[in-house]
């Protein structure tokens, strides 16, 4: 696997390494380690980004872990795999960010699940667009919101892929939703990927639960 030349953008310390736990929850220590290796990143293991919201984990780093997941695992596998971090990742952590954009409290918990919608998609897009260098946006539509993602830490340098890649991101998005509806699961499709030459990576998602 050759290395992602690196970015001028970065995730959050925090955001990092709440993902790389969570890939070693998925897959075992020396599951991840082998990851690590195959991205060139061996100097993250048992060394894993400091608990921060410093703006310095690289964009090629992130998309190299995710690269490297589908190259030992196959396609199918690591979009498993990813899904499952994704979705580990929000479950472990990152819904203690909800209190940032305010959908954490009660009042929050009473609404209507299409006002949970509404208010709860964008302020995961603007939490990670205030403490990462990833910029998303929402825009609502008849049966189905539109989570755009304009900078991809995800598939960041990648070009040449024949379908989207960006499973830790849809994992992210489905556990998200899972907790912002109280329990209810959501179909999430990436239909577009800048890793397939898109411009932006889009994804769909459903606004009616599947459960």
């Amino acid at each position: 696997m050759e290395p992602i030349p690196k970015s001028e953008y970065n995730y959050a310390n925090k955001i990092a390494r709440i993902t790389i736990k969570a890939l070693e929850d998925v897959m075992g220590k020396n599951g991840l380690n082998a990851i690590l290796n195959l991205a060139h990143l061996p100097h993250l293991i048992d060394n894993y980004p400091p608990d921060n919201l410093e703006r310095e984990f690289n964009f090629a780093d992130f998309s190299a872990i995710n690269l490297a997941l589908e190259e030992l695992y196959g396609p199918r596998g690591g979009r498993g795999l990813a899904l499952r971090a994704g979705r580990t990742a929000f479950a472990d952590s990152l819904r203690n960010f909800g209190a940032l954009a305010g959908v954490g409290d009660l009042a929050f918990k009473v609404l209507p699940l299409s006002i949970k919608m509404r208010i709860g998609i964008p302020a995961m897009a603007k939490i990670f667009s205030q403490i990462s260098d990833q910029y998303s946006t929402v825009q609502e539509r008849e049966h189905d919101f539109l989570y755009t993602i304009h900078r991809c830490p995800v598939c960041w340098g990648r070009s040449g892929s024949d379908r989207p890649v960006c499973f830790i991101a849809a994992g992210l998005l489905k556990e998200g939703l899972k907790w912002l509806s109280g329990g209810n699961e959501f179909r999430v499709d990436e239909d577009k990927c800048i890793a397939m030459g898109d411009d932006v990576c889009d994804f769909v998602i459903l606004k009616a639960p599947m459960s």
